[in-house]
């Protein structure tokens, strides 16, 4: 078995190789391994140079992030960093691949870094709720400048190794092999007589304009990444590294560091972490079970949607048939796609022969019979049942055998469709978030007769295009589409209470969401949504109220952004959106006819009855198997549905409140509001009066 840390010597030059698969993240043995070799090195006089680098692909890229749970054991990283940062003789960091979080950290701490053309360096701790705890936001803005130090670490985007150099983080930019390289390197600093050049011993680039920049980066920060610590933590330990000597600034770091590890924030974005890898964990699925080949990819519908899912294939290099009714919308949908590609080339990250690459594989067609190769076809019409279901007629006499027949559906029975051809274990749902070229969700509906390689060919699919697949059974809406009916519902029933539309937005927002659901509505098409319900008239309730200001906005075309007013109006170039005073007008004469009593719900209560309604959805929907896992309903709601990750989502939220305190809120609802829409789900009251958990009832599912 290879040693996780071991060295070799070249000539007076000593080469330390990390190799800890598959990334050469750091925990306790690798660090213990680094502080022998270090020591073992300490008394070899002819050792006048040190080499740090890294087997496999990449660099250190991150640290054992199971440590912030169990605690940090022996040696530490301010231990094992320092040796580093103390040895008598220069020691190179050989980068190559990623250095990320304590990869960038450990780099730092060398006297000199070297990497390749393709590295790449970052700092992204604040995406776990932390700042860097290592000593990077003391040392990063002593070799960069103060400034660009910050955004680095704010924004957590890698730099790459030419922007590196140029910013003084790399010293060279090296061609070939990294390692031989930064060893012809070494040799030439000890031929110059160059020794140690520690870090620590430099002063902070910029720290004269310090605050003036702390100021402004505060004030940024409370407007982009509103109700969260990491953030200003960080910029407070960057204040420390700006007017303080290193050691005491380090001692803010830790202390700062400590308290963010435990908050909330990062317990949150730490189950995501893991949550985002259990998805693909899928209960009772065989692990011989192997995906079906796919190598060209069929849509019908070149709308939004239909171009959109068409663009996430040839990104990852799948040619496409795009099958429309008419020449107009299939000219359309094409233009529609090269227009999303000439803004990536315009922004500068996409090549202009990129983007003609990805546009050739891109066959359009007028025809189901050219759909007679691919080995996946993907329906993206619109929400019509009777119009899904002549499509997969037509796809079933079609396609050939063994191909996947995908529907991108976001709320209608799949089983239905399915039932209309002769292959319905090949039929499964595939829906996909608008734009989906962007958006990160795909949500994998499993019908009842779906085989299970087709699950899984689904599943490969959506690592494929890199998005996040979340399995869900059939029903309505699955888990978000179903899950957003009662949060927008109440929503709604505030405004007929009252609330104007920035009120109940605002409050949201406030909270957290990335947009408010009235403002969502609005985006999508209050006559979508409208039109889907009356698809499903017979489940809604029948108190007329129900969904009342979205159908009066849709008698009135008053559709959203598309036609230029909704719950808001979007006047101007811009179309941002502004109250109106029509609809509120509106609204208030639309509840004086049901003698709904004005009681002008406050921020909170608008949070709550909002929160705790979807909260309670997700509860039906693990009682009656739809989801598979609460962390999975909380991928969903931090992947495609606006939900903040420092919340963790709703079921991690929940928790985090105590479920006993949401089922009292929702009994007291039951009482003072309307008992049809309020009752708590027999899961949710079993595990709240039994003081358990949403985490704790998963824990127990899978044992």
């Amino acid at each position: 078995m290879t040693d996780t840390v071991s060295y070799s010597l070249h000539d007076g030059v000593a080469v330390i190789t990390i190799d800890s698969p598959p990334v050469n993240a750091v925990d306790q043995v690798l660090r213990a391994g680094l502080k022998k070799v270090l020591l073992e090195l300490r008394g070899q006089s002819a050792v006048k140079a040190i080499v740090l680098g890294c087997a496999g692909k990449t660099f250190v890229a991150g640290a054992d992030i199971k440590e912030f749970d169990t605690g940090i054991a022996e040696p530490g990283y301010h231990e094992v960093l320092r040796l580093i940062e103390d040895s008598a003789v220069p020691v190179v960091a050989a980068v190559h691949g990623t250095a990320l979080g304590a990869g960038t950290e450990i780099a730092l701490a060398c006297h000199y870094r070297v990497a390749q053309e393709s590295a790449r360096f970052g700092l992204p701790e604040l995406s776990l709720g932390i700042i860097p705890g290592a000593g990077g936001t003391q040392r990063l803005p002593r070799v960069v400048p103060l400034e660009l130090a910050l955004d680095m670490m704010l924004s957590g985007k890698p730099l790459p190794a030419g922007k590196a150099k140029d910013a003084g983080l790399v010293d060279a930019v090296l061609e070939g092999e990294i390692v031989p390289a930064a060893i012809a390197y070494a040799r030439e600093l000890v031929r110059r007589g160059a020794g140690p050049r520690r870090t620590r011993e430099q002063a902070v680039k910029g720290a004269a304009q310090a605050s003036e920049l702390f100021a402004a980066k505060r004030a940024q920060v409370a407007k982009t990444m509103r109700n969260r610590l990491a953030p200003l933590a960080l910029i407070d330990a960057l204040q420390a590294a700006a007017e303080l000597d290193f050691d005491a600034g380090l001692k803010v770091e830790s202390t700062l560091s400590a308290q963010l590890e435990q908050a909330t924030e990062a317990k949150a974005l730490r189950h995501l972490f893991y949550a985002e890898r259990e998805v693909r964990k899928i209960p009772g699925l065989p692990r011989e079970i192997a995906a079906r080949p796919v190598a060209r990819v069929g849509i019908v519908g070149s709308g939004t949607m239909g171009g959109g899912i068409a663009m996430c294939c040839v990104n990852a290099g799948l040619p496409v048939t795009l099958v429309d009714a008419t020449q107009q919308n299939l000219d359309r949908g094409l233009a529609t796609i090269r227009k999303n590609y000439q803004r990536s080339v315009e922004r500068g990250s996409l090549r202009p022969e990129q983007m003609e690459q990805r546009i050739a594989l891109i066959t359009p067609s007028l025809d189901f019979a050219a759909l007679a190769d691919a080995d996946l076809i993907i329906e993206a019409v619109f929400e019509n049942m009777a119009l899904k279901k002549e499509i997969f007629a037509k796809l079933d006499a079609v396609a050939k055998p063994g191909a996947i027949l995908g529907t991108n559906t976001s709320t209608l029975d799949i089983d239905a469709i399915a039932a209309v051809t002769q292959r319905a274990p090949d039929v499964i749902g595939l829906h996909f978030f608008s734009p989906a070229n962007v958006m990160q969700l795909l949500e994998i509906v499993q019908a009842s007769r779906t085989a299970p390689d087709v699950l899984v060919t689904a599943m490969e699919l959506a690592k494929r295009i890199k998005k996040t697949g979340v399995v869900a059974k059939v029903c309505y809406g699955f888990i978000g589409n179903r899950m957003m009916d009662p949060y927008g519902r109440e929503a709604e029933r505030c405004l007929l209470e009252g609330a104007t539309p920035a009120e109940v937005d605002g409050a949201l927002e406030q909270w957290g969401m990335a947009m408010g659901i009235l403002a969502v509505y609005d985006m999508a098409g209050v006559d979508i949504g409208h039109l889907t319900r009356l698809e499903r008239a017979h489940l809604l309730p029948k108190d007329p109220s129900f969904y009342r200001p979205s159908a009066l906005l849709n008698q009135r075309g008053w559709i959203g952004q598309k036609a230029g007013r909704g719950y808001y109006r979007y006047d101007g170039a811009e179309r941002k959106r502004t109250p109106d005073p029509e609809v509120i007008a509106m609204l208030a004469e639309e509840a004086q006819r049901l003698n709904i009593p004005q009681r002008h719900p406050d921020a909170r209560e608008i949070q709550e009855r909002c929160l705790y309604a979807m909260i309670n959805e997700g509860a039906l929907l693990l009682e009656e198997g739809i989801a598979l896992r609460a962390s999975d309903i909380d991928v969903v709601y931090t992947a495609g549905y606006g939900f903040p990750r420092y919340r963790g989502g709703p079921m991690f939220y929940a928790d985090t409140l105590g479920l006993k305190v949401v089922y009292d809120r929702i009994v007291e609802f039951q009482k003072t509001l309307d008992p049809q829409y309020w009752q708590a789900a027999p899961l949710l009251k079993k595990l709240a009066l039994s003081g358990s958990s949403f985490a704790q009832w998963q824990a127990e599912q899978t044992r």
